[in-house]
């Protein structure tokens, strides 16, 4: 499985420590045996299911949100230096993880994605974050999991939470205002 998830994942190799690199992959991993969903699923299902008819898959969604975190703490750590530290690992590893929780939040019926049994009462930041604790994801990266979506409005966000949750809205919302 873990062959598999470094496939899916090119972007891991961006994460400096070989650990967090490796449980990064270990939760995708592990999100992947438990799912209903398989790897080509990824490629097919919408990334929502709060935009009727999108033909947006899941893994072009998460693809975006990983980049544009990556560039855009790129270009902050440039522009504040060390008056902003910024934590490039955290950041990756967050935007990679963050809708992880999917994979047990949506399943397939007749075809289509749907919501889960599972996602009617536990949203993809709350499973995430259960998923990357069992592979020890350190809490920084947790915190950006459990942050990135609307639920991380509840909590002081970390520098690095902020960067993925607009990398994750940016690539959200203007399908959802179209």
């Amino acid at each position: 499985m873990l062959e598999q998830v470094k496939e899916l994942w090119p972007e891991l190799e961006w994460i400096q420590d070989a650990k967090l690199r490796e449980q990064t992959a270990r939760t995708w991993a592990k999100a992947l045996e438990l799912s209903p969903l398989t790897v080509a699923d990824l490629h097919q299902i919408p990334f929502t299911l709060l935009v009727k008819d999108l033909k947006v898959t899941f893994m072009a969604h998460k693809r975006a949100v990983v980049h544009i975190a990556h560039e855009a703490a790129k270009v902050m750590s440039r522009a504040f230096g060390s008056e902003l530290p910024i934590d490039m690992d955290v950041v990756v590893a967050g935007a990679i993880l963050a809708d992880v929780g999917k994979l047990l939040e949506y399943e397939k019926s007749g075809g289509k994605a749907v919501v889960s049994k599972f996602g009617e009462y536990v949203r993809h930041p709350f499973s995430g974050v259960a998923l990357a604790m069992q592979c020890g994801v350190p809490q920084k990266v947790l915190h950006v999991i459990a942050a990135h979506a609307g639920e991380g409005d509840q909590v002081k966000r970390s520098t690095e939470a902020y960067i993925v949750h607009h990398a994750d809205f940016m690539s959200f919302l203007p399908f959802k205002n179209r």
